[in-house]
C-alpha cells in the first residue's frame, strides 16, 4: 500500500469497492435486562455516514486543520465521525466522557475545538465546561434527538460527493490527550500514517484472516484505535467493540459474537482473574489475548483457566513498542522491539545499563534516527521527550541477557520497603484469588517516620457484594501465600478502583482518599 492509502477516508472508500457490505464493525451494549444489543457498520455505511457528517461539519464552518471534540464512549458514530473528519481534513479530539470540570474545560480550550459531538451522558459536563469559560460561540451536536448525529445520518447524502481534502498521510489526524498524571495533559498530534504499522503489528500478534477481534477499551485511547479498529479498517477483519469494558460479561460476549482475539490493559487482567471461577471458563472461542501489564504471577494460570495464548506487549501513544509473542519469550517479559526500532536502558546519568540492571526504557529508530513526537503547542515537551535522540518512556525496566524487556514501574512509582522493591503483582494475585475480593490494585504510601523513599504496601480492594467482607480473614489468606515482606500493611476497601480510559488504575485518587484512621482502611495486626 502507498502511504496515502492509510488516510482513513481513503481506506474506507477503497473497501467500498472491494467488499462494501461487510459488517466490519459491531458495537455492543448491554440493556437493563442484561441482553446484548448491537449496531453494525459496513464499509458502505461508514463512507455514506462520513459524507453526511462531513457536509454538516462544513456548514458549521469547519475547514482543513480545524479541530472539534468527540466526547463519548464506544459508539458506531465515533468511527463515522473519524471518516467525516478525514474527508474534510479536520482534526478530531477524542475525550473520555468521564472527564468533567476544569480538566474538561482545559482540554476543549487548549485544543481549540470549534465545537463538540457529545453523548447524552456527557452533555451537561460539556455545557458546564464551556459555560464556565464564558464562551457561547461553540456548537454542541448531540448523538441523538431532533437535531443530532442520528437525524443527520437519517437524512439524505450530499447531492455532490465531497472529495477527500487531505492527501498528506503525515498530517495530523487527531489530538490525543495524555492522562496528565503530573500536570495538565499534553495533546499528542497523531497522524494517519501510524496505521501503516497495523500489518506488521497484526503479523506479530498472530492475527489471521477470519479472526474476529474484540476490545472493551475506549476508542478515545490509542490502543483501541490503532490495534483493534486499525486491524478492521486496514485488514478487513470484522471487529467487535463494547460500549465499555465489562469483566463479568466478557466471556459471554465473546461466545455470542464469536470473538477469537481481544486485548487487555493495566488493571483489566486482575479484574478478570478475580471473577469467580466457572466450569465453562475454558469454553470460549478466544484463541489469543494481547495484554499489556499481565502480571507474571498469574500469566500461566490465566492461559490455562481460559484455554488461550497470551502475547504481551509494551508501548505508548507517543511510540515505542515491544512484543513477546505467545510461546516465544519468558513469562513476565513484555518482549523485544520490532526490526524498525532499537531498545536501550539508560541510568540517570545517561549511561547504558547492563543486562539485569534497571533504568529508563528508551527507543530510537533502527537506522539511528530519533523518533518524532509532536505535542500540540508544546515544543519544549516534544524536545524533552526525545532528548538526545532517544524516545524516553518515563518507565523503569531492565533487559535480560537475551534482550527481553521486563517492565518494573512508572518512574517515581515503585514500592520500596525495608530496602527491597516489592512486586505488586504477587500481592495482587493473592488477593484476586480470594472470593471476598472483586478487584484489586496495590500501591505504596509514605507514612511519617519512614525512611526517605520507603513506603508501606496498600491493597485497594473492591469487596464482593455477595459475601461479607472480613479483613482479618483476607490478611490471613495473604499470609498463607506471600512472604512476610510482601504482606500488605493496609486494606483500603473502595467502591471501585479509579481507572483511566486505558483501564490503568489511578493511584493518585486512592492516595488522596487514604487515611490510616479512615473507616474503610484496615491495618494488619502486629505490624508497625
Amino acid at each position: 500500500m502507498n502511504p496515502e492509502d492509510f488516510i482513513i477516508a481513503n481506506l474506507v472508500k477503497a473497501w467500498t469497492k472491494k467488499n462494501p457490505d461487510l459488517d466490519v464493525l459491531t458495537f455492543v451494549d448491554i440493556d437493563a435486562d442484561g441482553n446484548f444489543v448491537d449496531e453494525k457498520r459496513s464499509y458502505r455505511q461508514l463512507w455514506e455516514n462520513g459524507q453526511r457528517l462531513a457536509a454538516w461539519l462544513k456548514t458549521q464552518g469547519l475547514r482543513k486543520g480545524d479541530t472539534f471534540g468527540m466526547v463519548m464512549m464506544n459508539h458506531p458514530e465515533f468511527v463515522d465521525l473519524m471518516v467525516a473528519s478525514s474527508i474534510l481534513g479536520t482534526i478530531f479530539v477524542p475525550i473520555d466522557p468521564r472527564i468533567k470540570g476544569d480538566k474538561l474545560q482545559y482540554m476543549l480550550a487548549f485544543s481549540e475545538c470549534k465545537g463538540a459531538v457529545v453523548a447524552t451522558y456527557a452533555a451537561e459536563s460539556v455545557h458546564s465546561a464551556w459555560g464556565a469559560a464564558g464562551s457561547d460561540d461553540h456548537w454542541v451536536l448531540p448523538l441523538h434527538g431532533d437535531e443530532s448525529v442520528a437525524s443527520i445520518l437519517a437524512g439524505p447524502r450530499p447531492d455532490v460527493e465531497l472529495p477527500i481534502a487531505n492527501t498528506d498521510p503525515n498530517a495530523p489526524m487527531q489530538l490525543l490527550f495524555t492522562s496528565g498524571t503530573t500536570g495538565d495533559p499534553k495533546a499528542i498530534m497523531t497522524t494517519h500514517i501510524r496505521l501503516a504499522a497495523v500489518p506488521v503489528i497484526a503479523d506479530i500478534m498472530g492475527l489471521a484472516e477470519g479472526d474476529r477481534p474484540y476490545t472493551g477499551l475506549s476508542l478515545t485511547h490509542a490502543n483501541a484505535q490503532l490495534i483493534t479498529l486499525g486491524a478492521c479498517l486496514v485488514l478487513g477483519l470484522r471487529g467487535v467493540f463494547s460500549r465499555k469494558f465489562t469483566k463479568s460479561r466478557l466471556w459471554d460476549l465473546s461466545r455470542e459474537y464469536g470473538c477469537t482475539w481481544f486485548n487487555l490493559l493495566g488493571g483489566m487482567t486482575n479484574a478478570i482473574f478475580a471473577e469467580p471461577q466457572k466450569e465453562n471458563d475454558a469454553d470460549n472461542p478466544v484463541r489469543k489475548v494481547l495484554s499489556a501489564g499481565m502480571p507474571a504471577a498469574i500469566w500461566k494460570d490465566f492461559e490455562q483457566r481460559f484455554d488461550l495464548e497470551l502475547t504481551e506487549f509494551y508501548g505508548a501513544a507517543e511510540g515505542g513498542l515491544t512484543f513477546n509473542p505467545a510461546g516465544i519469550g519468558p513469562a513476565g517479559s513484555c518482549g523485544k522491539p520490532p526490526p524498525s526500532l532499537e531498545l536501550k536502558i539508560f541510568d540517570d546519568n545517561g549511561n547504558e545499563c547492563a543486562a539485569g540492571e534497571p533504568g529508563e526504557i528508551c527507543f530510537r529508530n533502527a537506522d539511528g534516527s530519533s523518533p518524532v513526537v509532536r505535542y500540540f503547542k508544546n515544543p519544549e515537551a516534544s524536545e524533552q521527550k526525545t532528548h538526545g535522540g532517544w524516545l524516553r518512556m518515563g518507565d523503569i525496566g531492565h533487559v535480560d541477557e537475551n534482550g527481553w524487556l521486563f517492565f518494573h514501574y512508572r518512574k517515581g512509582g515503585g514500592i520500596r520497603r525495608n530496602g527491597d522493591f516489592i512486586n505488586p503483582a504477587f500481592v495482587e494475585k493473592a488477593l484476586a484469588e480470594n472470593a471476598m475480593v472483586d478487584d484489586v490494585f496495590v500501591y505504596g504510601v509514605a507514612l511519617p517516620g519512614m525512611a526517605p523513599g520507603e513506603k508501606e504496601v496498600v491493597a485497594a480492594v473492591v469487596a464482593n457484594p455477595d459475601l461479607e467482607f472480613d479483613a482479618n480473614a483476607v490478611f490471613d489468606s495473604c499470609k498463607s501465600q506471600l512472604a512476610a515482606s510482601f504482606m500488605p500493611t493496609f486494606l483500603q476497601v473502595v467502591k471501585d478502583i479509579p481507572k483511566t480510559v486505558s483501564e490503568k488504575p489511578q493511584e493518585r485518587f486512592l492516595l488522596e482518599d487514604f487515611s490510616v484512621d479512615a473507616a474503610n482502611v484496615h491495618r494488619i495486626a502486629h505490624r508497625h
